[in-house]
């Protein structure tokens, strides 16, 4: 798989995974939760419509009251005050988050109902409950089932027969956090809520031109509304015009796509309450509150405040307002309508209910809701990002990925921002950002590292047929400078050379012998990596092989020794097998000092052993063509050394070097030798010795007591021609007059 295709995997998987995480609740909530609060946070507050304006009930108002700091407590008659106030301070709508739902003082009551009926704007909230209804027997056990439904609780009726209208007002409470309202609760029969409700009283004055531009497009819809906004008034029956129009745009939603093109090209207040009135009535049933900021950012007044104010008549501190008049404090410590949100304060001071209350009536009269990304941008954002992120991760060189990644992440972020502030567009956050760009980079980062350890396994091995698994490994690390990689180690060199070679490849074509040369290494590489060695050289037909430690060790010799007649025994299977002439092989072994490291120059080198010891080896290798033996070792080899049988064949003058070798034949494992192999050691040492005696005689009739023996031992054969040249040397020498005196005569 290439690195493109690679790249198209991990982006797939990305946006899968963005996709599933998403799309599942717990996905859902982390936006909310997290990306949403920090678009809040960033974004910081804004300012509200000064359309709204808030009337607490506080422990500041209760106080100068000498009231108890229970609102509930609190005599009617207050209420029908602020209610007469606002009206002639010429309130537009005034909306009421308290429930009158229980018989007071008669007077106080009856005043806050007269108040109500003469202000004639006024909206009051009604409990929702809950109540479950039997749906009878579900099964054979006679289980019954049950169902849960939801249903408003009025005030009392001299209170609601008085009011424009009431509304429930659903929210959740601590510890849920409070993100979205409703404008229409389903559960309780499409009933609009208190922020829709006071919202269309509040632009009941562009009722007539709205029913006018409906009628425009379907009379028949039309025609099931009231024809003025007086009747509404009179008849007291804003929620059931509401629900009305919300089935109207719900049955046929191409009405408000024709109802806000005919008022394209149309600026003014009106057109645009009446545009905001549509989107009330066509879109979303559950919006998202659009926060404009921490606790008493609305404009707010206490209660006390607000009758002193109203009692001014040449005040327009509410003219054409929306009042909302509910509990709120200014203290965490007095507060009891508290809802935790994403601007609830450090010190536990959350929004009160009336301030989400005006929240959403401000942003469906501003039609400045939050909007979640829709699906379709949702499914695109997600798949193209993780693209994205997935493909580039994956593609560039990892550090680099991770700086364009990093980059790229903060444009999204930037982008995301800037779409919330200007248009209230909320794009997801958390899914690109905190899950999808860290987990493509990170999967890219690991599959960069499976890949570098694939490869870097490849050229190990491949480096492993040239290079001693030791410098491979160093260089994989990249352990210092391959120049000045040199040691000084104690070693054991063994070297062979294959009889017959150059007349085979004169023979075979370069293919064929590639072939047996291979299968002919193969025999000799096996037994020396087997016993620890490493392949240090290969030339042609010839192999330097090493065994190296940091201090001299008999184990080195002895395992040396081992991988020499295992090659012996390897190479005799390798003809035996072979169809072409045979290689009988030569092995020469020498231990002492070597450097190993890199020779070479410019940009060539290679791995060598450099020493004294590999040209000894190789010379004693030379020295079984003119002795007949097959393995020869130097008596560095065998000192001290146990567990071989071997024998002494002589001191040897070897070529470019000053000092003779004495030099041993290795001929099997302890082990594997019987009396007769161990009686002709003896024979040739005896042998020897008259040899070395100068007794050329005697040491000529012992050698050939051996060859008759053993017609192939080659060491014997080699002695006794000497002894032959050693006595023609002597009768030469008496003929001419010479008369050395001799050990042997």
């Amino acid at each position: 798989m290439n690195r493109l295709s690679k790249a198209l995997v991990l982006g797939a998987l990305t946006s899968l995974l963005g996709l599933v995480v998403g799309l599942t609740p717990f996905g859902a909530m982390l936006e909310e939760n997290l990306g949403l609060d920090t678009l809040f946070k960033l974004r910081g507050a804004i300012a509200p419509p000064a359309d709204v304006i808030v009337v607490t009930i506080d422990k500041q108002s209760s106080d100068l009251f000498g009231l108890p700091n229970k609102p509930s407590k609190w005599p009617r008659g207050y209420h029908a005050r602020l209610v007469d106030n606002l009206a002639r301070q010429g309130a537009r709508v005034i909306a009421f988050d308290m429930l009158f739902d229980e018989p007071r003082g008669a007077d106080d009551d009856q005043a806050l109902a007269r108040s109500i009926g003469n202000a004639r704007n006024v909206v009051l909230v009604e409990a929702l409950k809950k109540d479950s209804i039997s749906l009878g027997n579900a099964s054979a056990q006679a289980t019954t089932q049950e169902a849960i439904i939801e249903h408003v609780a009025p005030s009392l009726p001299l209170f609601t027969s008085k009011a424009l209208a009431t509304a429930p007002f659903p929210l959740p409470k601590v510890p849920v956090k409070v993100s979205r309202f409703w404008t229409f609760k389903a559960g309780a029969g499409d009933a609009a809520t208190l922020p829709a409700v006071t919202f269309q009283a509040f632009a009941l004055p562009t009722y007539d031109r709205f029913r006018s531009v409906l009628a425009q497009i379907n009379p028949a819809r039309a025609a099931a509304l009231p024809e003025h906004s007086e009747q509404i008034v009179s008849n007291h029956n804003l929620q059931q015009v509401m629900q009305t129009l919300r089935g109207i745009f719900s049955q046929d939603p191409a009405i408000a796509e024709k109802m806000l093109a005919a008022l394209n090209g149309k600026n003014d207040q009106e057109t645009h309450l009446i545009r905001s009135l549509i989107k009330l009535y066509a879109g979303e049933a559950y919006p998202y509150l659009n926060f404009y900021g921490p606790p008493r950012t609305i404009a707010t007044l206490s209660y006390h405040e607000a009758l002193q104010l109203s009692e001014k008549t040449d005040s327009a501190h509410f003219k054409d307002k929306a009042v909302f008049t509910g509990f709120s404090e200014e203290h965490q410590p007095e507060q009891k309508d508290g809802f935790y949100s994403v601007f609830s304060q450090p010190n536990g001071l959350d929004l009160s209910g009336i301030e989400i209350g005006a929240t959403a009536f401000a942003n469906l009269l501003e039609d400045r809701p939050i909007l979640p990304a829709s699906v379709p941008l949702y499914f695109f954002i997600v798949i193209a990002w993780g693209l994205l992120i997935g493909i580039t991760s994956r593609f560039l060189p990892i550090t680099i990925a991770f700086g364009v990644g990093i980059a790229f992440s903060a444009i999204y972020f930037a982008i995301a921002a800037y779409q919330f502030n200007a248009a209230n567009l909320w794009l997801p956050l958390v899914i690109p950002l905190l899950l999808q760009a860290p987990l493509a980079l990170f999967g890219a980062a690991v599959w960069w590292y499976v890949d570098t350890n694939k490869e870097r396994r490849r050229i190990h091995k491949a480096f492993g047929y040239y290079l001693p698994v030791t410098v491979v490994n160093e260089i994989s690390k990249d352990a210092g400078d391959i120049k000045s990689g040199a040691k000084l180690v104690h070693g054991v060199c063994l070297c062979t050379d294959a009889e017959k070679y150059t007349s085979i490849s004169e023979a075979l074509d370069p293919e064929t012998l590639r072939k047996l040369m291979n299968a002919y290494y193969e025999a000799l590489f096996t037994p020396v990596r087997r016993h620890g060695g490493i392949i240090s050289d290969v030339v042609g037909d010839s192999m330097l092989a090493l065994w190296t430690a940091t201090s001299t060790t008999h184990d080195l010799k002895h395992q040396a020794c081992l991988a020499a007649l295992d090659i012996a025994q390897a190479v005799d299977q390798f003809n035996l097998t072979s169809s072409h002439t045979p290689l009988p092989t030569r092995i020469g072994l020498h231990s002492g000092m070597v450097m190993l490291g890199n020779v070479g120059a410019v940009d060539h080198f290679e791995y060598r052993a450099v020493g004294d010891i590999v040209n000894t080896a190789t010379r004693i290798q030379t020295l079984n063509k003119k002795l007949g033996t097959r393995i020869l070792v130097s008596s560095d080899i065998l000192n001290n050394l146990e567990g071989f049988l071997s024998r002494e064949l002589g001191i040897f003058p070897l070529a470019g070097k000053s000092n003779p070798v004495i030099v041993h034949e290795l001929i099997c494992h302890i082990e594997q030798a019987d009396d007769l192999m161990h009686q002709q050691c003896a024979e040739f040492a005896e042998a020897l010795t008259a040899f070395q005696e100068q007794r050329w005689r005697k040491a000529a009739d012992q050698f050939s007591a051996i060859l008759r023996t053993s017609d192939r031992d080659g060491p014997a054969r080699f002695y006794l021609a000497l002894c032959d040249q050693k006595r023609n040397r002597r009768r030469s020498d008496l003929l001419h007059g010479v008369f050395p005196t001799e050990k042997n005569e």
